[in-house]
């Protein structure tokens, strides 16, 4: 693609959770002209989250969904450039930088903000992406208080499931764990609270065959992979902690990225290894990754980004 077909733009953003269109807010406001490209999931991992009740402002909680949309909206009236597609190339070798666009549409952006989110892995089990929101739920934190007096299953053995386990268990009647070995991963101190918590019963050596229900969760029905033995175990919600995967990929190779693939910042700030370029939001955070704290974050790079533009004298 030659350069002369690339638009030029002041600020980039690329996705679109909390964390984009906060940023996207921000920066408008600040006359930086944003463009904000939405990516595969418009309003990201709150488009399949259904009650929100814990973002402040909303007395009486708030769909996920219809939460992302007043996003958008507000970003929208403040005079950001909100347009759909998919970041799929990025070239930060020199200033401007370039981002394509659905592999065709090339922009050149004096600064770049990264709000490309995480993804929960999932199972794989088609009732676990039939029944997620009736039941099925990928963040305790988030939707654990819908089962206050509940019996719940949750699967993972690291320490984000053992985090969620013990939280659950303060809030449901019984939890039933589902460890796929015959030890956890989680740190011996988490590991030591779940086996000591009474109402947390732990199944070792066992997956997750199916989760019954037609309309919402009901059942689960667990096999152990020793002696193939399944069990059917009543409950109201399934969780699954397995982990996520940040939505990091294209910048592999330009960003510094811890292990798993998290984009690391400056501690305080929204600056990645590479000048003008920002990130906020879920794919630098695996610690909170809640919907108020990236929507912070996603100020932060818009206010950082504001502050390198003009020490640039470029707004």
């Amino acid at each position: 693609m030659e350069n002369n077909s690339a638009e030029k733009v002041h600020v980039l953003i690329i996705g679109s959770g909390p964390a984009g269109y906060t940023a996207a807010i921000y920066a408008a406001r600040a006359n930086m002209k944003p463009v904000l490209y939405q990516g595969i999931q418009p309003g990201g991992q709150l488009t399949i989250t259904t009650e929100v009740e814990n973002y402040p402002g909303y007395a009486d909680g708030v769909q996920g969904p219809e939460m992302m949309i007043h996003f958008e909206k507000q970003a929208a009236r403040m005079g950001a450039d909100i347009r759909y597609g998919l970041a799929t190339k990025v070239d930060f070798s020199q200033q401007p930088y370039k981002v394509w666009i659905d592999d065709e549409k090339l922009i050149e952006a004096d600064a770049v903000i990264i709000c490309t989110g995480a993804s929960a892995k999932w199972l794989g089990l088609p009732s676990e992406q039939r029944l997620n929101g009736f039941g099925v739920s990928a963040c305790a934190v988030c939707d654990g208080f819908f089962f206050k007096g509940k019996e719940v299953a949750i699967v993972g053995a690291g320490d984000t499931a053992a985090e969620e386990a013990l939280y659950l268990s303060k809030l449901c009647t019984t939890v039933h764990m589902i460890v796929r070995r015959d030890t956890m991963r989680a740190s011996k101190v988490m590991q030591e609270r779940v086996l000591n918590t009474v109402n947390i019963k732990i199944y070792w050596n066992s997956e997750t065959d199916e989760i019954l229900g037609e309309h919402k969760t009901e059942a689960v029905r667990i096999k152990n992979t020793k002696t193939g033995e399944k069990v059917e175990v009543p409950i109201s919600g399934f969780f699954v902690a397995i982990g996520h995967q940040p939505n990091s990929d294209i910048f592999k190779g330009w960003i510094d990225m811890d292990e798993t693939g998290y984009i690391k910042t400056i501690p305080g700030t929204s600056k990645t290894n590479v000048e003008g370029v920002f990130a906020a939001g879920d794919v630098q955070d695996k610690n909170y990754r809640q919907a108020v704290t990236a929507a912070g974050s996603g100020c932060m790079a818009a206010l950082d980004a504001e502050r390198y533009l003009s020490a640039k004298g470029l707004v």
